[in-house]
């Protein structure tokens, strides 16, 4: 029997590509190939009757292409806060399985991933500003991400962006920000003044709510 669950509040994913990210809007990503770290609070969750309020759930992903052509790597990393059925919960929902199929990104990585890393328990550090488009994720010895307004490059003013994608599987709106990550690990990461997205999540087995 399919599982009812909610994950409600601020997340930030970073990336290897451009501002912007051309994955996107379907196209290749920019180095050709794809590497990403992305970390949420939970301000209001559930898994079933299994209450997830107030925890973080973080991963960093990799492929070596595109990321619809496969061969992908995901390291999940949980709040070490969690007890065990709430780590459980959480790795059920982000391995995709009590997904509608395709209707959420843990549905449609879970297609395009080939290894799964042993989940990680540790404390998960979390700041987000969706309005000043200004975050900071970190989970210590794996991975430091910083976001920060994308700026213009003659005045140095914050250059706003707000992106709309209604049928989108992993978020409907979003804004779009510069990042600056680096991971070590299983999946190391690396780079700066890339793309970053900031969104309030509002997300179900059926997928983005909203």
């Amino acid at each position: 029997m399919a599982v009812d669950w909610l994950l409600r509040g601020p997340e930030i994913a970073t990336c290897n590509c451009a501002w912007g990210c051309p994955c996107q809007f379907n196209s290749r990503p920019t180095s050709g190939h794809c590497r990403a770290a992305v970390a949420m609070r939970v301000d209001k969750g559930h898994f079933g009757d299994v209450t997830l309020d107030g925890l973080h759930w973080a991963a960093t992903v990799a492929w070596p292409g595109a990321i619809h052509e496969g061969g992908g790597e995901i390291l999940p990393i949980v709040d070490e806060r969690a007890d065990e059925k709430q780590r459980e919960a959480l790795l059920t929902i982000m391995s995709g399985e009590e997904s509608e199929p395709g209707a959420t990104v843990f549905s449609v990585f879970a297609s395009v991933i080939d290894t799964v890393h042993d989940p990680h328990f540790l404390p998960i550090s979390f700041e987000m500003d969706l309005k000043a488009r200004t975050g900071h994720f970190s989970v210590p010895g794996l991975v430091e991400a910083r976001v920060e307004p994308i700026r213009n490059p003659i005045t140095g003013d914050p250059h706003p962006v707000h992106v709309s994608l209604p049928e989108g599987f992993e978020y409907h709106e979003a804004e779009y920000a510069s990042s600056t990550t680096h991971g070590t690990g299983p999946v190391p990461l690396d780079w700066s003044d890339r793309h970053s997205h900031l969104t309030m999540l509002d997300m179900t087995r059926a997928g983005p709510q909203g």
